[in-house]
């Protein structure tokens, strides 16, 4: 009961703490020191309970008065820390308004428009901007006048921002004001460290990722030659009696060529397709040749003039043919290879059978190694390279040498050793728990059996105690009935003694 009671005040406690306690929410965040000032001056004068947190940047109010605070903070136009902006100009300009004063407000609304971009970006919590724009010269000049800024961005605790962000920042800043370039734009944060951007960061990135990929390929190609050629020679030699390595020189370059090829369709009589065929023949016999007669075919004639009237027998043949032919026109888009090997070479070096006894390893194995190889240089490299090649040229990119090799670790190969003894101390203890087990087994029967035999003895022995008291039960009966024959029927107990008497 008393535990009831404790339970019971306790959660009535925490249920009035709970109700009675005031949650407080941000009002603002990201405020300046001047603006948080001038909000918990209004607050304290309307009574309004209020807290300031992360190093007065931001204050907080009761969570119910949060939405009331702003629309009528708002309407008196608070916070109001004396900031330029472009409502100045809708509040302040006239008339009387000098360029000087409007040059000054413009260049005061482009601050602060710029911290506010700034300040509206993730782990940015304050910032501040200085231009200084050029002023306008009444000379004419080719070299224009460019404007400068200086920015201290104040990040948040343990916030670093990255390449991007602070190229995105230049930007930012540099499209926000006239004639302002990224090389006149310096950005630092409250620990004046300065923000360097790297233009050339992706193309320095790019060339390093190419180089490590040229790198890795060379490698692979290297390490796929080397591991065949270790393979081979080692199953012919063993795998310990040689020792590879390759290196090889790759072009890179790619090309990406375009062919328009045009061939004869029958490359025979190198003719193509009749397309058109066009045959115009004209024949004439006659006795007079027409007036004219051919156009322009004497040495006096004028050429295509008709020629004077001649008498006689005569013939007149014209024949023309016109035959459009197709030919084939192929195009073709080609992207050569990323890589070639134009080069390569293949040091080898050997170990006779008799490490100490050079002579062991004969001529004849040195040169079918020299001719693998060289079968291995001429496919491997590039045909656009070794097409002048002779075998000259292949072989003094072999190398093979015999020699010992001394600094090759040996490893010790441990002698086949008997069986071990604790194997021997395992099976005798496993017999000896068999036979351990076989005993008592074997004592347990006997045990039983003698157990069942005793069992028997005891249960005859009770048999002939049952039987000897049957025997004594059935005299006792019989006495009784003779007594009792004797007592009520004396005559004929008196006969029956007689016949006992009488058998016996």
């Amino acid at each position: 009961m008393i535990s009831s009671v404790i339970i019971i005040l306790l959660l009535t406690l925490t249920f009035m703490w709970f109700g009675t306690r005031t949650t407080y929410v941000p009002l603002y965040s990201n405020l300046t020191i001047q603006e948080t000032g001038e909000i918990k001056e209004v607050l304290d004068s309307r009574g309004v309970p209020s807290e300031i947190a992360d190093n007065g940047t931001t204050i907080l109010v009761p969570h119910n008065h949060v939405n009331d605070l702003k629309v009528s903070l708002a309407a008196e136009g608070v916070p109001n820390s004396g900031r330029i902006d472009y409502g100045t100009f809708r509040d302040s300009m006239g008339f009387g308004t000098t360029d000087n004063e409007f040059s000054l407000l413009e260049r005061a609304a482009i601050q602060t428009s710029l911290e506010d971009l700034f300040r509206s970006i993730d782990g940015i919590n304050a910032a501040h901007v200085m231009i200084t724009l050029p002023e306008e010269s009444i000379w004419l000049s080719d070299q224009g006048q460019e404007a400068t800024a200086a920015i201290t961005l104040n990040l948040q605790t343990g916030y670093r921002l990255d390449q991007e962000q602070i190229r995105a920042l230049y930007h930012l800043a540099s499209r926000s004001v006239p004639n302002l370039p990224v090389e006149n734009i310096v950005i630092m944060d409250q620990m004046s460290r300065y923000m360097e951007l790297f233009d050339d960061q992706a193309e320095v990135n790019t060339t390093f990722s190419m180089y490590e990929q040229q790198r890795n390929i060379q490698r692979d190609i290297e390490k796929d030659i080397q591991r065949q050629v270790q393979q081979m020679l080692g199953t012919l030699m063993g795998p310990d009696k040689v020792l590879v390595t390759v290196s090889t020189d790759l072009d890179f370059t790619q090309e990406n060529r375009q062919e328009q090829l045009v061939t004869p369709v029958n490359e025979e009589n190198m003719s193509g397709i009749a397309v058109s065929v066009e045959r115009i023949t004209e024949t004439y016999t006659g006795e007079d040749v027409p007036e004219g007669g051919i156009p322009g075919t004497g040495e006096t004639d004028i050429p295509g003039y008709p020629g004077a009237g001649v008498t006689g027998s005569g013939d007149y043949e014209r024949m023309e043919e016109r035959i459009n032919n197709d030919v084939n026109r192929i195009q073709r888009e080609i992207v050569e290879s990323p890589y070639k090997i134009r080069d390569i070479g293949i040091q080898v070096m050997v170990e006779p059978p008799d490490p100490e006894n050079p002579a062991s390893l004969p001529a004849e194995r040195l040169d079918d190694i020299q001719q693998i190889l060289g079968q291995i240089v001429r496919t491997s490299i590039d045909q656009e390279y070794t097409a002048n090649w002779e075998q000259q040229d292949i072989n003094e990119r072999i190398f093979v040498s015999q020699s010992q090799f001394l600094g090759k670790v040996e490893l010790e190969i441990p002698e086949e050793a008997g069986t071990p003894l604790w194997y021997y101390i395992v099976g005798g203890l496993v017999v000896l728990i068999i036979l351990l087990l076989f005993l008592l087994i074997r004592k347990g029967r006997r045990t039983v059996e003698e157990t069942i035999e005793e069992e028997t003895i005891e249960q005859e022995e009770i048999q002939d105690l049952t039987m000897m008291e049957e025997k004594d039960s059935e005299e006792k009966v019989r006495r009784k009935q003779l007594e009792k024959l004797a007592k009520e029927k004396p005559d004929e107990f008196s006969k029956l003694v007689r016949t006992w008497l009488s058998e016996d």
